[in-house]
């Protein structure tokens, strides 16, 4: 079977890359065909391709490297998220990836990161697998036949998992690696077959760029757009309820995951999800489930091999299991993949102490302090050795995928903020009631009640009370939710508990925070929570 597209495509020797055979922009049915020719994948039931991404079914973050030269080493945040990564070990370590590859059967791709054309990076993907290549196909914006006609890559992607590094002679810690190079605008990936590296190393860049170099703010978040052409913005760490939010029947969604927010309004940077599947069914996210059918990639799920049914409840290779399908195969979906400047932005938290209030509206400094902050908890259970909940803290709701200082970003979503009089609301989808195992999970509908009495403008005129720990201001009514549910310490039973917890909770966050003092200004300071020593003991 010829796989190769046709010979007006490139060679990669321009890349020092010499394979036996190279396959060009393959169509999702090809890529599947020869990842079940190679064994490296079965089909499912729904059509979907499942492949094991092997040792690795996450990304690895003390892998991760930024080289350090003369367009990085004054800008980046470095420390354990960005690590430095010499020059020449780069140049030694790539020479080393494309020898492996010489000889291969390789597939590459052309692709675009932003659907804003403006803001258009154009990528050329290399990968050692097939199934990898399914992925980018996915994930990334599919350019047209007039826009591949002369494609002109200015970054470049190499992922070849069946390398592994010597951390003694190249500089890793470990085998596997994924490293960026501003300079060479060139990721190498390597030891790992988990695709999310590719991913999120585009996110990384697009996170430095876009900022930097354009006046950007970059974001880890969902948006969807309403049928007055109104957008709305969501950000949320994993189990804050962000994919189910933003999946609003009533608005047609323009992105899941990352979003750029220029002078002309929001953009997708891809063209597909990566959705989590874990305990997936078609009644909790019916579009997530209906999205998986041919042509998407299944990522570690378990599935009974007589029927190939797959049972999205079991984690015997990994919880992380995941699904990388075409923006395209959601009905919902606004295609333009941009919308206007957002009128509200929704920082979503789980949290399971039961204290912040169910929606709040914050000011430009507690908006900016909480996108900092990045809170939610995890409760017991969700992962082994959690007993009680548990806080969790990621800076601009995406740390691992930040090479600006946190504060950088923030100050850009002040001023965007001031200059477009955004609403920012902080919405509590975790307890009521008392902390986890006392209280109970907030209602799904009274806080869908209370996102659409923010976009639908009820709650601008509402009257508020202040929390006086955290300083939020949250309304005392809102249609379709009882009264007493929106102060949350009237739902516990008792007060003196409430209160203990609250102090607990503002003590955590000022201890996160003082990793941020010294780059922050005073205006971010002034919205840390008040609280007096007696409440923290």
């Amino acid at each position: 079977m010829e796989l190769t597209k046709s010979s007006s495509n490139p060679s990669l020797d321009y890349l020092s890359i010499v394979p036996g055979q190279l396959s060009w922009n393959l169509s999702p049915a090809l890529l599947v065909e020869e990842t079940l020719r190679l064994d490296q994948g079965k089909l499912a039931e729904n059509g979907a391709l499942i492949v094991k991404t092997g040792k690795f079914t996450g990304r690895s973050p003390k892998d991760r490297f930024i080289v350090k030269d003369q367009i990085t080493s004054d800008v980046v945040d470095w420390g354990e998220i960005n690590q430095p990564f010499e020059s020449d070990k780069f140049d030694i370590l790539y020479n080393e990836v494309t020898s492996y590859l010489e000889g291969k059967n390789l597939y590459a791709r052309d692709g675009i990161a932003c659907t804003d054309s403006k803001n258009h990076l154009n990528v050329r993907f290399v990968t050692e697998n097939p199934w990898q290549n399914l992925f980018i196909h996915n994930m990334f914006i599919r350019p047209s036949a007039e826009q591949l006609d002369g494609f002109e890559p200015e970054w470049h992607v190499i992922a070849a998992p069946g390398y592994k590094a010597n951390p003694e002679i190249h500089g890793t810690n470990n085998s596997n690696f994924s490293i960026i190079n501003f300079s060479r605008k060139t990721i190498i990936i390597g030891g790992t077959a988990y695709t999310g590296e590719i991913k999120k190393g585009i996110f990384s860049v697009l996170n430095f760029i876009l900022p930097v170099d354009r006046n950007i703010l970059s974001m880890h978040c969902s948006a969807n757009v309403g049928k007055n052409e109104d957008t709305a913005v969501f950000f949320g760490l994993s189990g804050t309820g962000k994919t189910t939010l933003s999946a609003d029947p009533a608005r047609q969604l323009i992105g899941d995951d990352e979003h750029g927010w220029s002078a002309e309004g929001v953009f997708n940077f891809e063209g597909g999800c990566y959705a989590k599947c874990i305990d997936l069914t078609q009644e909790k996210e019916p579009q997530i489930f209906e999205a998986i059918k041919f042509g998407t990639l299944l990522e570690n799920v378990i599935f009974n091999e007589d029927n190939r049914k797959v049972d999205y409840s079991k984690t015997d290779i990994t919880q992380n299991t995941r699904a990388a399908y075409p923006i395209y195969h959601i009905d919902n979906v606004y295609e333009k993949g941009t919308g206007s400047t957002p009128k509200n932005i929704f920082f979503l938290t789980c949290d399971a102490f039961g204290v912040l209030p169910p929606i709040s509206k914050l000011t430009k400094a507690q908006a900016m302090y909480h996108f900092i902050s990045g809170y939610t908890a995890k409760v017991a259970g969700t992962e082994e050795g959690i007993t009680e909940p548990k806080t969790t803290f990621s800076a601009c709701f995406g740390a691992p995928f930040l090479p600006l200082h946190p504060t950088y970003y923030a100050k850009m979503l002040g001023e965007k903020i001031e200059q477009n009089e955004v609403n920012v609301w902080l919405v509590n989808t975790g307890w009521t009631g008392g902390e986890f195992g006392v209280g109970e999970r907030m209602s799904l509908t009274y806080t869908r009640a209370m996102i659409t009495a923010a976009l639908e403008n009820k709650l601008d005129n509402a009257q508020y009370s202040e929390d006086p720990v955290f300083g939020l201001h949250y309304p005392v009514s809102c249609p379709g939710v009882p009264a007493e549910v929106l102060n949350p310490r009237n739902t516990w039973a008792d007060k003196e508990a409430y209160d203990k917890k609250a102090g607990y909770l503002a003590k955590q966050f000022n201890r996160n925070f003082k990793q941020f003092e010294t780059e922050a200004n005073q205006e971010i300071l002034s919205a840390a929570p008040q609280v007096e020593a007696k409440v923290l003991s």
